[in-house]
């Protein structure tokens, strides 16, 4: 089993930066590939961003690219969600994602999940 728990999450007002993070444990961290989903009310579980094992190569959905980074410290079982310039339409919870050995490109591919954490965004 692997816990993730995030933390980071809150209010900003938009166009402002809020930095996420995942702290895990239970099994080798550097085994996992991770990421980052996002659900807003109403909506499915969407991807945001993911990072291979190493980090050496990062994902980001269309939607946040150039505006969110994805980074990991595999010493201190962390990955991380850079949140800059941010907008109203990025308003969800944001929950961090596990998957053994490769990247989850969808919500079916993702191994473990944490708990998520809310981040509004206002205008």
């Amino acid at each position: 089993q692997v816990q993730l728990v995030e933390s980071g999450g809150g209010l900003v007002q938009a166009g402002g930066s809020l930095r996420l993070s995942c702290a895990a444990s239970g099994r080798t961290f550097s085994n996992y590939a991770m990421g980052w989903f996002r659900q807003a009310p109403g909506k499915e579980r969407e991807f945001v961003a993911a990072i291979t094992l190493g980090g050496g190569r990062t994902y980001l959905s269309d939607s946040v690219k150039g505006r969110f980074t994805i980074s990991r410290d595999n010493a201190k079982n962390t990955v991380y969600l850079q949140m800059n310039s941010l907008k109203p339409e990025d308003t969800a919870v944001y929950y961090c994602a596990a998957r053994l050995g490769a990247v989850a490109a969808n919500r079916l591919q993702v191994d473990y999940w944490g708990q998520g954490t809310q981040v509004t965004v206002s205008s």
